[in-house]
């Protein structure tokens, strides 16, 4: 195994924050504090309550996640975030295609079944899975998934395919900027992100600094292209001097944004342990006494560890 699952998990959430911050401020050096408010509306929140959902149950429940999105997440009308906030998902059911499917798909239906958010969220998710299970070839990466995409209407199977092609024939980022800037579409969108991954896989750094370079809503690429290469790089990948800046920078100020970096870091450790099946036996501690009155107090918080979804509190 190249990179453990573990740094690969944490790789995903730390690239994903990472990308959107470093492209933030880009973006505020050259259009202001005041259009950035508007771009990471609710994704770290709805990104930590997934989580949570799925650390506390061991499954997504779609009920829980749409009512909460009803209470709480009431205005989803940036999309480009959509496929942010869907993470954990793709994370927690990487090792099962149908699984992550389906959960997916679940995911998504809080945005009215947008096609292209139901698309751009399966392609995100897809290919951070192949990352995770090493299965991720860059020339194939694109047609693969395409294929688990599916039948659809939207033009994002069209636009992924325009970027195999660019990528075949070794075009620049200008070019390409020149071919998918014309809108602010998140087809294009999720287009450069994949782009600017696979046009330079090996390096997280330059991953994200190409995807800063985009023209219109850097902090979303950003994001997404950092979130693609965190998953395949893995936390190894990340040059230690950016991940020692956003620690000194949630030391120096309790802002929002960077207590929920803070929170969804702690989150895919636990996250990790759900699913590879660790159980705390500090809950029922009680129990393991009466089995075992040698044992020892200090030794409750011992774990056990089994195979995927093996083992299950009770």
């Amino acid at each position: 195994m190249r990179y453990s699952v573990v740094s690969r998990f944490k790789g995903t959430i730390l690239g994903a924050i990472l990308g959107e911050k470093i492209a933030s401020s880009h973006r505020k050096q050259s259009q202001g504090a005041d259009t950035l408010k508007i771009l990471s509306l609710h994704w770290s929140d709805m990104a930590i309550f997934c989580s949570e959902n799925l650390i506390s149950l061991g499954r997504f429940d779609a009920d829980l996640w749409r009512q909460r999105q009803q209470q709480e997440f009431t205005n989803l009308e940036n999309s480009d975030w959509a496929i942010l906030a869907t993470l954990p998902v793709a994370l927690f059911f990487h090792d099962n295609t149908t699984k992550l499917r389906d959960n997916l798909l679940l995911a998504t239906e809080i945005w009215q079944n947008d096609p292209l958010i139901r698309d751009g969220t399966l392609a995100v998710g897809y290919a951070i899975a192949q990352s995770l299970t090493e299965k991720l070839s860059p020339k194939n990466l694109i047609s693969q998934t395409i294929s688990f995409i599916g039948e659809t209407q939207t033009n994002l199977p069209q636009q992924l395919l325009e970027v195999h092609h660019l990528l075949e024939h070794g075009v620049g980022l200008e070019r390409v900027q020149a071919e998918f800037g014309k809108e602010e579409k998140l087809s294009h969108i999720i287009a450069m992100a994949f782009y600017c991954f696979v046009s330079t896989i090996e390096d997280f750094r330059l991953c994200v600094l190409r995807a800063t370079q985009a023209r219109y809503r850097s902090s979303a690429i950003g994001a997404m292209t950092g979130a693609l290469s965190g998953a395949y790089n893995s936390a190894v990948g990340i040059p230690v001097t950016w991940q020692v800046m956003l620690t000194q920078q949630r030391l120096a100020k309790d802002s929002k944004r960077l207590a929920n970096a803070s929170k969804m870091l702690e989150l895919s450790d636990a996250m990790i342990a759900v699913w590879s099946g660790v159980y705390n036996i500090a809950p029922h501690a009680d129990e393991v006494i009466e089995e075992s009155s040698l044992m020892k107090p200090r030794l409750m918080s011992l774990q056990a560890t089994a195979a995927p979804r093996v083992i299950r509190s009770r």
